[in-house]
């Protein structure tokens, strides 16, 4: 840690002094008034963002915001308001120039619905719908859950793995665990919620402002192996920008289904040249009611908080964070397996970041960014009340340095950077395992565009080397000893703009991963998972070819998204049930880890119209179909004599419509959800029945005189107490899926 530290010190010093020395006076600022295209009226609380480069900012109670110490160049800005349709407009900033501008924001209709608005011209725009997906504002609110996976579930595409209430992770297109990166503020978590399903994320998305979901060139810039997307919870809990004056939020959530409570405050404090922000929220919930009963030790009690401080200077700003997660959560018993009262579990972890930016002139770079994170890390799965089964504590530094560069010819928004990693791994149990892993890798993403077309190039070389240790031969697994994997990740994304509000594209993907710690080295019972895994010290690393095709199509009544993909891996790891007792634990299958040939390929369809002026009617459908190859090992052990069977754990055919009222700031919808039955099942996995779920949801915001703005959202899931399983839950087979739930949502915003 010490000598991170010292390098970090090593760079920071230069860059400012030259950064200050060379900024001073050179830097531009933009200076804005969001207004309502309809009334002429300022709107507060409008959350901009500028996409090239980190910046976000809040308009105040009248509508104005202002950011300073840009660079020159061209960004793109975001706004996002609840009530008000998505706004983008692209504006230019010259050397040293103090910008100002007007954006109108229209209504909002439709849910998708986004516009571009270009000076005070509002036109609707198109996206690279493949490379980014975002949720925010009134649909973030409206979905969102007690976790990460819970808030996009609704999407298409997007589903969530469980094992309980506190600990569901995403699953796109299929794709889970290792090949979804999970990030907050764009930096890993240090937690080890890929590896099990009985593991949380630690992160808690009620005080997010928005939730990014890139694929293709853009997910290279955070690891070589998100195959399936990264997932980023933007939270800015390290300042970029002064506000103009103290502003924050407050939150109060409850749940009928568990009788959950939820708290959570943001506020941030301007001093001359600096900016204090705090974040405090606390979660708990009992016992989850099903239509069949309730689920025992499924409760759960969190709290996640930060404070940060950024010092904000003309060559760019310098911002410090402390944070905490700490979580205790139930995983429901298994009556006929290895624990029958459940298994509670403790988890914590606290961080430390130090994150700079740094804005040049008359430079090949125009802005460069550094980030260096300690996190700590410790996981606990009481059996019982005095006995740990199994225990995590992983030690995490991570340092990366990036930068923009300026255009080159006809290459824009051109990145590129380095990440390096150094973690400490135990798991303490019946059989340890204990390593120290690092890690490096570089990138480059380039955007070009030619005429209607619009391209992006991405790379990342990655070195992974993990070191046990204690080498030895394990009678189980074999030679336990160190392991060395590199590879060059690659894609590249195209989009075609036809015109008449219709866009297509592609891209291509080639993604790289080398094997984890426990995939490479278990070796014994994880009660808590319902099961024994069985590692393999000579996996290779897994590599696919992931490619997709998509046509958009976007007009002030109407948005479409169609896309299709292929995933073919060539080394797909993965725990195979292979039916076999544990010999010492014969309540638990032996899971062993393989490597085998795989694909994974699907459909996606979304639209959004509107049918009058106060209704509008969506839809969405989607399924995915995964096969891998059956080794001639397996076939000699289990006796089967076919060459490909279905992948575990694949979501089955979905389909939802719904349909929404709204007057002013008002609005009430409903959604229904179909997913047909699964039967295209691994061996010894069982199938899931169909089922239909009917919810409903509504929201109401004003303007209190004091020039507050305070929202309310209340849905209805399952409304008709439906009893359901969902097929990527661990626990399908022994306990069915929450009943009738009503939801109360209030947020303040000051």
């Amino acid at each position: 840690m010490k000598y991170l530290t010292a390098v970090l010190f090593l760079i920071v010093i230069p860059f400012s002094t030259f950064a200050n020395h060379h900024t001073e006076n050179l830097m531009g600022s933009l200076r804005g008034l969001v207004y309502d295209a309809e009334t002429g009226e300022p709107i507060s609380f409008v959350y901009i963002h500028l996409e090239e480069i980190n910046r976000s900012v809040t308009s105040n109670r009248e509508g104005i915001f202002n950011i300073g110490n840009l660079p020159a160049g061209t960004f793109t800005i975001s706004l996002h308001r609840l009530g008000y349709t998505e706004g983008s407009l692209r504006v230019n900033v010259q050397r040293g120039e103090d910008k100002e501008i007007s954006i109108p924001l229209v209504k909002r209709m439709l849910s998708g619905e986004a516009i571009e608005v270009v000076a005070e011209r509002q036109l609707t725009g198109a996206h690279l719908g493949s490379v980014t997906v975002k949720m925010s504002g009134a649909e973030l609110r409206r979905n969102l859950g007690s976790t990460v996976s819970e808030t996009l579930s609704s999407k298409p595409g997007f589903d969530q793995r469980t094992m309980g209430a506190a600990t569901s992770r995403p699953v796109i297109r299929g794709l889970g665990d290792e090949r979804v990166l999970i990030l907050q503020d764009g930096e890993r978590t240090g937690d080890v919620s890929a590896t099990s399903a009985d593991h949380s994320v630690t992160i808690d998305p009620i005080t997010a402002n928005e939730i990014e979901i890139a694929r293709g060139p853009a997910a290279l810039a955070y690891g070589s192996n998100a195959v399936g997307g990264v997932v980023n919870v933007v939270k800015n809990h390290i300042p970029t920008t002064i506000p103009a004056s103290l502003s924050g939020s407050a939150i109060l959530q409850g749940s009928s289904v568990n009788t959950g409570i939820s708290a959570a405050g943001q506020l941030k404090i301007p001093f001359n040249n600096s900016v204090l922000n705090l974040d405090i929220n606390g979660r708990g919930g009992g016992n989850y009611r099903t239509p069949g009963g309730t689920i025992g030790n499924s409760n759960y009690l969190t709290t996640n908080s930060s404070a940060a401080y950024s010092f904000i200077r003309p060559w760019g700003y310098s911002g410090l964070a402390l944070s905490t997660f700490i979580s205790d959560y139930g995983i429901p018993p298994d009556p006929d397996g290895g624990h029958p009262n459940g298994v509670d579990i403790e988890m914590q972890r606290f961080q430390i970041e130090n994150r700079n930016e740094f804005l040049l002139s008359d430079s090949f770079f125009r802005l460069v960014d550094t980030h260096l994170s300690y996190r700590y890390y410790n996981h606990k799965e009481f059996e019982t009340s005095s006995i740990i089964g199994t225990e995590y504590i992983t030690n995490t530094v991570n340092l990366s340095v990036n930068a923009r560069h300026n255009d080159i010819g006809s290459f824009k928004n051109g990145r590129m950077g380095i990440w390096a990693e150094v973690r400490d791994y135990i798991v303490i149990d019946r059989a340890n395992i204990e390593t120290i892993g690092f890690s490096g890798s570089s990138y480059i993403i380039q955007e070009l565009d030619a005429g209607p077309f619009h391209f992006e190039f991405g790379a990342r070389l990655d070195a992974n080397h993990v070191q046990p240790r204690e080498e030895r031969f394990s009678s189980l697994i074999g030679q336990i000893r160190s392991r060395t994997f590199v590879g060059l990740a690659s894609s590249v994304s195209a989009s075609y703009h036809l015109g008449g509000g219709w866009n297509a594209g592609g891209s291509l993907l080639h993604s790289f991963r080398p094997p984890s710690s426990e995939e490479l080295f278990s070796q014994g019972p994880h009660i808590a998972a319902y099961s024994f895994e069985i590692g393999n010290p000579e996996l290779d690393s897994e590599r696919a070819l992931a490619s997709e095709l998509f046509v958009n199509y976007n007009r002030s009544n109407t948005n479409v998204r169609l896309s299709a993909y292929h995933h073919n891996f060539f080394n797909y790891i993965f725990p195979r049930d292979t039916g076999r007792e544990s010999v010492p634990f014969p309540t638990l299958n032996e899971f062993q880890f393989e490597g085998v040939e795989a694909e994974i390929y699907g459909f996606e369809a979304e639209t959004d119209f509107r049918l009058t002026r106060r209704f509008q009617a969506n839809a969405s459908a989607q399924f995915t179909i995964g096969n891998r190859d059956v080794t001639e090992l397996e076939r000699e052990q289990s006796g089967l004599e076919r060459l490909r069977d279905p992948l575990p754990m694949i979501p089955p055919i979905q389909a939802t419509v719904g349909l929404t009222y709204t007057k002013n700031n008002f609005n009430l919808g409903g959604r229904l959800r179909h997913s047909l039955k699964q039967d295209r099942v691994a061996v010894f996995e069982e199938p899931t029945d169909a089922f239909t779920i009917v919810d409903l949801n509504s929201s109401y915001l004003f303007s209190s005189s004091s020039n507050k703005l305070h929202t309310f959202s209340l849905s209805i899931q399952n409304l008709l107490n439906t009893e359901y399983r969902n097929h990527l839950s661990r626990l399908k087979e022994v306990f069915p899926e929450p009943g009738i739930s009503v939801n109360i949502l209030y947020r303040l915003y000051f």
